[in-house]
């Protein structure tokens, strides 16, 4: 793995009150924001800043060298109305690229970027949960933009926001982007995603405070990023915690850019999914990612689960936990290789591709409950290789120990647990 360059920006500030920010919730303050950001650029960079009170905005667009610093109890509250997120910006929405109304934070190519300081990030989310929904309509979108990415649609052809389509935006969402910094402020609730670093090189992600439990509703996702550092963070969401994606299909095969070189350490998962997942959408491959010194002392579905089907492709290799301490759960380790969900019956397979999955290992893991330790659901066309699970203790088992279906080098050692006793 590289070295990791951490962001360094100019000491100047830049208020966005200098630009004609006023605060309070009701006044809009995008065009001050941005004029803000602007500033800052032109001058070769620095913070705008975010003082402590409310602050009502629309999309907030990133240039380079731009640390964008929310001091002690600022709020920057995000309008719900759809038309404040127009025009349309080049986005990924599952995997597929397309036209779709704008992330709330949104960068686009940009180098030396940063979101920091003890403020809060906090959309306002009344018309955000109407579209949890996903109606006949949306999921027609779905089916439209599916189809494009799949027979190779210039992306700029693929305009999503309009009518019903309903395609949430990301809270986050740099695309493109070099030398990444999220430190130390607070999200609560978000669109969809909640952070998605899509096609970034190098960044550190330390001390968030994430909850969101609304639809769809990730912790953190990097998708064909590389590089990365996330470590001190607690997540409380609706879905997965800490996601490892590299697109969907067609499209991640044209882009050819795996997700790999990401570490995760020191981080707590208080409610969620998955503390560690990998995919579905993982068509470029996922490598070399090291997850170890986290917790979820609650309950999850499952501690690692790498996910993907017929139709993904790509490849999966190279992928550590270890130091991991866990409440309740119901697989410790799961691989499944028949992931569809909506997508099965919606859409046909364009084309067939296997995905590669090599190298999982899990060290040094406990947890008080789950129904099985682990459960591996290989493909008999390319079965999963080379998985090893040593030192794992379970204080109750409570449907069954291990299921392996096409997988071949299976090594379990030190595996520790106490079946449920039957009522008698």
């Amino acid at each position: 793995m590289e070295p990791i360059k951490e962001c360094v920006f100019p000491e100047q500030d830049f208020s966005i009150v200098d630009y004609g920010a006023v605060k309070g919730g009701e006044t809009v303050n995008t065009e001050a924001i941005a004029k803000a950001i602007a500033a800052c650029n032109k001058a070769g960079g620095g913070r705008v800043v975010i003082p402590e009170g409310e602050w009502l905005t629309g999309p907030v667009h990133f240039k380079s060298n731009v640390n964008l610093h929310l001091e002690e109890n600022a709020i920057l509250r995000f309008t719900d109305n759809p038309s404040d997120y127009l025009p349309a910006v080049m986005t990924s929405w599952e995997g597929m690229e397309c036209y779709n109304y704008s992330p709330l934070l949104y960068a686009m190519d940009c180098e030396n970027i940063a979101i920091t300081g003890k403020g809060t990030l906090a959309p306002i989310m009344d018309t955000w949960k109407i579209w949890f929904k996903r109606p006949k309509p949306h999921m027609d979108a779905l089916k439209e933009l599916y189809t494009m990415a799949s027979t190779d649609v210039p992306v700029e052809q693929r305009q999503m926001a309009k009518g019903e389509n309903h395609l949430r935006p990301h809270l986050i969402h740099f695309n493109r982007c070099k030398n990444v910094l999220l430190d130390e402020f607070k999200i609560r609730q978000s669109p969809f995603w909640t952070i998605h670093l899509y096609m970034c090189d190098g960044g550190i992600v330390r001390n968030l405070d994430v909850k969101a439990h609304g639809h769809n509703n990730d912790g953190i996702d990097l998708e064909m990023s590389r590089n990365f550092l996330i470590e001190n963070c607690v997540f409380d969401q609706g879905d997965d915690a800490v996601v490892i994606k590299a697109g969907r299909n067609q499209d991640a095969w044209r882009l050819n850019t795996p997700c790999e070189n990401i570490v995760i350490r020191h981080c707590d998962i208080l409610k969620g999914h998955t503390l560690l997942g990998i995919g579905s959408e993982m068509s470029g491959g996922v490598r070399n990612v090291y997850m170890h010194n986290c917790t979820a002392p609650d309950s999850v579905f499952r501690l690692f689960f790498a996910k993907t089907n017929h139709r993904r492709g790509g490849f999966i290799e190279n992928i550590w936990m270890k130091n991991v301490k866990a409440g309740k759960m119901q697989r410790v380790l799961e691989v499944d290789t028949d992931v569809l969900y909506q997508w099965r019956d919606l859409v046909p397979t364009y084309q067939d591709s296997i995905t590669f999955i090599n190298g999982l290992y899990m060290d040094s893991v406990t947890c008080d409950r789950t129904e099985a330790v682990y459960d591996l659901k290989g493909d008999a066309r390319l079965p999963i290789k080379n998985v090893e699970i040593r030192n794992v203790t379970v204080g109750e088992v409570t449907k069954f120990v291990k299921n392996v279906v096409n997988a071949e080098n299976v090594v379990e050692e030190n595996i520790i647990y106490k079946e449920k006793q039957d009522k008698q």
